[in-house]
Parts: C-alpha cells; sequence; structure tokens
C-alpha cells in the first residue's frame, strides 16, 4: 500500500493505494466518482476517460501511483457553480444522450478535443471520439453536438 495526494475536480485528495491500483478504482472505489465508467478495463472503449494535468486518458488503464500530485477532471468538474458545461448542455439539447453510459466519456473526449482544436471539422471530430464507444447513438447527435459547441465558442469569439 501507497499513500496519493492528488487533487479531483479543484478538491485535494489524500488516499491510501494498492500498488496496482488504477486511477479509475480510485475514482470510484476510494472518492466516490462515478461518472468516468468501467467498460472494458484494457483502454479500449472510453468510458473511464478523464483528463489528468490537462492531458486525456484512460483511467482503467492508469496506474495511480502515476497519479500522485497531480489533477484529474473528470466531467463533474468541467460545469462551473450553478451552470453545466456548454458540452454537457448541447448532449442534453439534441439528445445525444441515451443510455449515458458513454457520455461522461464522450463529454471529456470532445472537451479535450476543442482545447486543442476549437474549430474541428466533422471529420476531426469522428477522429477525436474514435476511441469512445456507444452502442446507443451511432455517434451523429455526438458529432453533432460537439460541432454545435464549437460554433458556439467561435460565435463569443467573433
Amino acid at each position: 500500500m501507497a499513500m496519493i495526494e492528488l487533487k479531483v475536480n479543484g478538491l485535494a485528495y489524500k488516499t491510501e493505494v494498492r500498488l496496482k491500483s488504477t486511477l479509475l478504482e480510485v475514482l470510484r472505489e476510494r472518492l466516490g466518482i462515478t461518472s468516468p465508467k468501467m467498460g472494458c478495463n484494457e483502454g479500449d472503449c472510453g468510458a473511464c476517460s478523464v483528463l489528468l494535468n490537462g492531458v486525456f486518458v484512460r483511467a482503467c488503464i492508469t496506474n495511480a501511483l502515476t497519479c500522485n500530485g497531480k489533477e484529474v477532471i473528470t466531467v463533474e468538474g468541467l460545469a462551473q457553480p450553478g451552470e453545466i458545461h456548454p458540452l454537457q448542455k448541447t448532449f442534453v439539447e439534441l439528445g445525444a444522450s441515451q443510455c449515458g453510459f458513454c457520455i461522461p466519456g464522450m463529454i471529456i473526449a470532445g472537451k479535450d478535443l476543442l482545447d486543442q482544436n476549437p474549430n474541428p471539422s466533422r471529420e476531426e471530430v469522428k477522429r477525436g471520439i474514435s476511441g469512445n464507444l456507444c452502442r446507443c447513438t451511432g455517434y451523429q447527435k455526438i458529432v453533432d453536438s460537439i460541432i454545435a459547441v464549437s460554433r458556439q465558442m467561435d460565435e463569443k469569439i467573433s
């Protein structure tokens, strides 16, 4: 066992972990943060996606010890007090989430993409979310939502 300290969604935590614990296990089992989901447990489905020091990672294959002293952002951490993130709002408005299982990871992937490329093409959005699997929507509304937020951001700049 080892002690780690990390900041999750702006809050500081100190917790004991096993040497082989994953970041996903720490988030869900130790800290009670359940938006990152256990899907494949192999880094293939994207349901566990989070931002680690601003970098998109799969929490199910990220060793918790490597996160010591770092900052984790989950979908809950994207919202501002009293206001959800534009991606969250647009996913709801455009019906991009059906069962909801993949949506936290999809929103994190969308955020990561828009942080790197604020005005992506449809093909760039498809590539940006390609590591995240959804069994409900066929991806069209997810892509539409990310494009819509991109346009909203572009309008605010103009």
